[in-house]
């Protein structure tokens, strides 16, 4: 110290910290000329003396006006040290950083114009404090002061066009810096980032493609910044870095898939649509690079696909269409139960768009890896099964397509039947809006004889009998007017003929007693009508309820349709027919006589030709029983046969149908329902009774009055009697 006083004079020493700049300029040009001369002669003890005092005396000073002779003064022996001030660097640099925090706005300014002076002098050599600079700078282009804000602006230039002349400047070094700097959320300090990526960016030598992954998400997050200019210039970056993706043979994909999954899902519209884009250029160039992160991917595209932006969603389905015609192998990474998951978790999306690409998934990796599929099935079969709950027909369809897909097998076949019948049963709903759509769809899908014989094999021995009743009756239906069902028809029309149709109904007929009126349906439909009119005949008087009389006008109605077109045919021939006409005439006397029905069927019996019943001529009457009459003017001779119709004699006899041995099993059933219906009755009643006593308490009876009470003496007793 006491030579660097020697050295300098007092004079100068004074100025440097005099309140008004002139004297501090002048003082530190005086400096510079006492530093020149040292250089020159070589003595760099003492140019390190003076710099310790200009350091220790003024930089780090409590008095304000020091602090700023301190920096002029150590940026004038910069000055004056010209090419040798590379080896006093490190006294020098950081005085001048330390001050760039000051509490004083005019030292910080007066920080920026040191540095600014000294980097002019020693350009390259000071890329060693690169990374305390940057980080200086990155504070001060935030700073609360315009003015220090703008010789940070100056100092950043300069250092800028340095960094880009050196071969000294190490990226590794800086890269995190930069990473960790990503995350401030001042639009200065962000723009004073993209400003520095876009420059390094530039420079040939510097690979900042290679270290992306560690600043891509901070330049997402600028995507959104409330800063026009700010989402331009990180647009402008990102835009450069993709066009140098696509033309770098070697491209980090993995890192940086998992950045975008997760900006993919950004509640700013312009970062969704960027990170969308660079997927879908991403599967385009990397697919097979990707496999692992194919799930990641997926659940961050099937949102998009329903997104309110239009062009997100073109995007979106662009790339799933060229995910899903990517053929990839699990032995190569691609992790089938984790795309199911994401698709199984899609699957409860609000949007019908994504609900159906979740499923074409599904149905995609059926197709290609049905075994793992297969394997994970208990992680989505119920998720598809309450799919069949969806308010979109579109996805129930595609639904029942991957239901069916899975259903080849015959476990899983029988596995799918019952879990359909239990969603029935615990959503009567389900059954009710989508019953026939699903049972039709599965019908086409999988066989519809192969269906309804599953179905019919659950369903009698259903322990729920209102539910049992219930589903029977929703499948006759379908049965008796899908077009899907046509060929079902056909085979049980041919009941009494063929053996397949023989097994059909007796498969059918099990179930099918639990409602009296499928029952009969199913007869007619087989042409069994002797059964059907015995059945008929069996019913007692708590089968002939609301309910059935529902189920019985709508058959009375499908009795119109071309359906049953056969059997109003076979009305030409009443003497052929006689347990068909019975039949008819027997639901005729079932319906009360001022419904639409029972108008319906008499109409339709009155329309049996006469001139079949024998060759006399039939007496014509105004009134009277036309069955009746019927059955007086058959032929001489013709058998009416006790068993069936003649034709049904010979097809019983083929077959080998019990129909005993089916109206006992009919019977039997209705007993069941009867008592279960009575029970049910009961409950209600106890507990309608429960509630009543418990909401109202009972109250001692009343004395009645003298006037009103029974004279006991004039009732006789048992002995007078």
């Amino acid at each position: 110290m006491a030579e660097a006083l020697s050295i300098t004079p007092a004079a100068v020493l004074r100025n440097l910290a005099d309140k008004l700049y002139e004297k501090r300029k002048n003082a530190a040009l005086e400096v510079e000329g006492i530093v020149k001369q040292l250089a020159a002669a070589g003595d760099h003890d003492k140019i390190t003396a003076v710099i310790n005092l200009l350091t220790t005396e003024f930089t780090y000073s409590s008095q304000v006006n020091h602090r700023k002779g301190g920096l002029i003064g150590l940026a004038a022996a910069t000055v004056g040290l010209t090419s040798g001030a590379a080896q006093h660097l490190e006294q020098i640099v950081p005085p001048v950083l330390n001050s760039f925090s000051d509490q004083d706005s005019r030292v910080r300014y007066y920080a920026c114009e040191a540095l600014y002076n000294i980097a002019k002098v020693v350009r390259g050599d000071f890329i060693v404090f690169f990374n305390q600079i940057f980080d200086a700078l990155c504070k001060l282009s935030a700073d609360s002061d315009s003015n220090v804000q703008s010789a940070a602006h100056l100092l950043d230039r300069l250092v800028k066009d340095i960094v880009t002349e050196s071969d000294q400047f190490s990226i590794e070094e800086f890269i995190p810096l930069l990473r960790e700097r990503m995350n401030v959320l001042s639009p200065y300090v962000r723009q004073f980032l993209v400003g520095w990526i876009t420059v390094l960016d530039s420079v040939p030598d510097i690979d900042m493609l290679g270290f992306l992954p560690d600043f891509l998400d901070g330049l997402f997050n600028m995507l959104s910044d409330s800063s026009h200019e700010i989402r331009q210039q990180a647009d402008s970056a990102l835009s450069e870095f993709l066009q140098e993706i696509k033309n770098s043979p070697s491209v980090d994909y993995g890192r940086m898939a998992e950045i975008l999954v997760q900006r993919a899902a950004s509640s700013d519209e312009f970062t969704r649509l960027t990170a969308i884009t660079w997927i879908n250029e991403f599967v385009k160039l990397g697919g097979d690079q990707l496999v692992p992160y194919y799930a990641d991917i997926l659940g961050a595209i099937l949102p998009c696909i329903s997104d309110k932006e239009e062009k997100i969603r073109v995007v979106a389905r662009e790339t799933n269409e060229e995910l899903r015609a990517i053929r990839a192998d699990p032995a190569e990474g691609f992790d089938v139960g984790a795309i199911l998951s994401i698709a199984r978790r899609q699957l409860s999306s609000e949007w019908e768009a994504t609900r159906i690409e979740a499923l074409h998934w599904i149905a995609t990796l059926l197709a290609r890896h049905r075994t793992e599929v297969i394997s994970f099935l208990d992680d989505i079969f119920d998720t598809l099964l309450k799919a069949l709950s969806d308010p979109s027909d579109d996805v129930v369809l595609l639904v029942l397509d991957v239901h069916a897909c899975i259903a080849r097998d015959a476990s899983n076949f029988r596995h799918l039947v019952v879990f359909l019948v239990h969603n029935f049963r615990i959503e009567p709903s389900l059954l009710e809006k989508r019953g026939a759509l699903i049972i039709r769809r599965l019908c086409v899908l999988l066989d519809a004889e192969r269906v309804y014989r599953e179905l019919s094999t659950i369903l009698e021995g259903e322990a729920d009998l209102d539910f049992a009743s219930i589903m029977v009756q929703a499948l006759n239906l379908i049965l008796l007017t899908s077009s899907e069902l046509t060929e079902l028809r056909v085979l049980l029309k041919q009941s009494l003929l063929t053996a397949a149709g023989k097994d059909l109904f007796v498969s059918l007929y099990a179930s099918w007693c639990h409602s009296p009126m499928a029952t009969i349906s199913l007869c007619l439909l087989a042409q069994a009508y002797q059964h059907a009119s015995s059945v008929i005949q069996s019913l007692v008087e708590d089968d002939i309820n609301v309910k059935f009389l529902v189920q019985l006008d709508k058959l009375i109605r499908l009795l119109e349709t071309p359906i049953f077109a056969y059997l109003r045919l076979q009305l030409l021939e009443p003497g052929k027919y006689i347990w068909l006409l019975k039949s008819l005439y027997g639901l005729l006397m079932l319906l009360p006589q001022q419904s639409a029905a029972f108008k319906i069927l008499r109409t339709r019996l009155r329309t049996v030709p006469s001139y079949t019943f024998s060759g006399e001529q039939l007496k014509k009457t105004s009134s009277g029983n036309p069955y009746s009459q019927m059955l007086h003017h058959l032929p001489t001779g013709t058998p009416i046969a006790e068993d069936g119709d003649r034709n049904q004699d010979l097809g019983s006899a083929q077959n080998g149908i019990n129909f005993a041995s089916r109206l006992q099993q009919f019977e039997h059933m209705q007993r069941q329902h009867r008592m279960h219906s009575r029970s049910q009755s009961l409950s209600q009643s106890r507990n309608s009774t429960s509630s009543n006593l418990s909401q109202e308490a009972p109250r001692p009876e009343e004395p009645r009055h003298p006037s009103t009470m029974p004279d006991l003496n004039r009732i006789p007793s048992r002995t007078s009697s």
